[in-house]
């Protein structure tokens, strides 16, 4: 049984046969075989959508048939769509004023900038369905939030800290809530959520359609979905340790004094492209961040940096100038490996090599997106050796060698093909916490209120709402 109430979940039995019938038992190869509502199959067309991704295809028919669904699929991969379609569906199926201070629907992401990036997901395939939404997250002020949720909201987009705040405070009331939605659920348990979301959980009510998307299914992932989930569907798009096919990956053996001499070569020849596209560049720490992007600038390059300690106005702005073209370099901490999704990002490069493997794949994914070629370049000096060893082991491939510059250190990368090992440093915690601190702005969209939301670190304590 769905756990939903009948007359607002799209598990009526007409609309649960016929999805049965017609879509069950064979995937769909085009939106137009989905069962979807009219005003969300225009939005389609105008979008020049016809083939469904795979996680589409296969998640979007469960969904409408009212199951509970537990998928694992890389970024990149189309999974927004792959919920915010049927949830808009059964919107638009069954209009209905939210509840004060409530939500019909919560989607709950770990970071400002994937709400800000799913928000405006649901204002674009939304275009043509009428529905209320708005955002709930840290670093901003509190009060457009409260007075957004007033009149409650169709759809509602927060991370967890600012929404416990704002239910503690009792302006925000959960018990209205039919769908939930967890994504990035890998992310959320790496920056400390767990007990926030579990507290979310229980006050949410019994009766509800749950879905629950990650990248990677940990143990601990996999335990959480089944204290969550009621018998659901299990869709798995990709192996959680395999990088994207259209991605080239190279790996440049360097001193650490040569990553910056050969990372403006780099830039260099992007630069002189026939098609100049964008590049991310990952620095382990925020001053890291900082201080690279000064020199690059001094360089000659239109850089700028991304990260926790940046304000949200500031966050805002480099983004906003980065997809542009404006400055076509962002140097970022973990902070920017998810819920950016920027188009044309032709370059990715790994300046500091991530102390947790599973960083690689999602900083990696910034580029190749929507069938996109992408390249992908690390850099690893002596103190990196380890860390490339369990990123070769994460991904089940060995990353070729680029000697092809002028700063290769072919000693080193002997003495990695022997099997040496080198000296990593200790792990820096400011890395890690740029993916930690949350970020993000204002979706837009003509159904849409404006509102925001924060989170908790790992010792369960709120931040102060300063845009780290």
């Amino acid at each position: 049984m769905v756990r939903g109430p009948p007359e607002t979940l799209i598990d009526t039995a007409s609309r649960r046969n016929s999805v049965r019938a017609g879509i069950q038992d064979m995937t769909p190869t085009t939106f137009e075989a989905l069962p979807l509502a009219a005003p969300l199959h225009r939005v389609l067309r105008e979008l020049e959508y016809s083939t469904p991704s795979p996680i589409q295809a296969q998640a979007i028919p469960l969904l409408l048939d009212g199951r509970d669904l537990l998928g694992c699929a890389q970024t990149g991969t189309g999974k927004t769509a792959s919920f915010a379609l049927p949830i808009l569906h059964s919107l638009h199926e069954n209009p209905r004023q939210a509840k004060a201070k409530s939500a019909r629907t919560l989607v709950l992401t770990p970071t400002r900038e994937l709400a800000v990036q799913v928000a405006k997901s649901f204002a674009t395939y939304g275009k043509h369905v009428r529905f209320r939404q708005t955002m709930i997250y840290g670093g901003v002020g509190q009060n457009p939030q409260i007075s957004a949720m007033r009149g409650g909201v169709d759809v509602l987009v927060a991370t967890p800290g600012r929404l416990l705040d704002l239910i503690d405070q009792r302006h925000v009331d959960l018990s209205g809530v039919e769908f939930f939605v967890l994504d990035e659920v890998d992310r959320m348990l790496d920056m400390g959520f767990l007990r926030d979301v579990k507290k979310i959980v229980a006050l949410l009510p019994a009766k509800r359609q749950s879905l629950f998307f990650s990248a990677t299914l940990a143990p601990s992932i996999v335990q959480l979905a089944e204290s969550i989930l009621h018998n659901p569907a299990r869709v798995t798009i990709q192996p959680e340790t395999t990088t994207a096919e259209r991605i080239e990956q190279k790996v440049c053996f360097v001193t650490k004094e040569a990553k910056r001499p050969l990372l403006e070569q780099l830039l260099a020849d992007q630069t002189k492209a026939e098609a100049a596209r964008l590049t991310i560049v990952f620095s382990r720490t925020k001053h890291g961040a900082n201080k690279l992007a000064k020199s690059l600038c001094t360089a000659g390059f239109q850089a700028d940096a991304i990260h926790g300690n940046k304000s949200q106005a500031q966050r805002e702005k480099a983004l906003e100038r980065f997809r542009k073209g404006l400055t076509p370099v962002l140097v970022a901490t973990d902070v920017a490996a998810r819920g950016v999704d920027v188009k044309d990002v032709g370059l990715v490069v790994n300046y500091d090599l991530p102390n947790e493997p599973e960083a690689y794949v999602h900083r990696i994914g910034r580029t190749g997106r929507a069938g996109a070629d992408g390249l992908s370049v690390s850099f690893c000096s002596d103190e990196e050796l380890d860390y490339l060893r369990d990123i070769e082991k994460i991904i089940r491939m060995s990353v070729p060698v680029w000697t092809g510059h002028d700063h290769h250190d072919a000693g080193l990368a002997e003495r990695y093909a022997r099997g040496g090992r080198g000296a990593p440093p200790k792990k820096v915690q400011q890395g890690r916490g740029g993916s930690r601190n949350h970020g993000g702005g204002n979706a837009t969209g003509g159904h849409q209120a404006s509102a925001n939301s924060g989170g908790r670190g790992r010792n369960g304590r709120r931040p102060s709402h300063s845009g780290r």
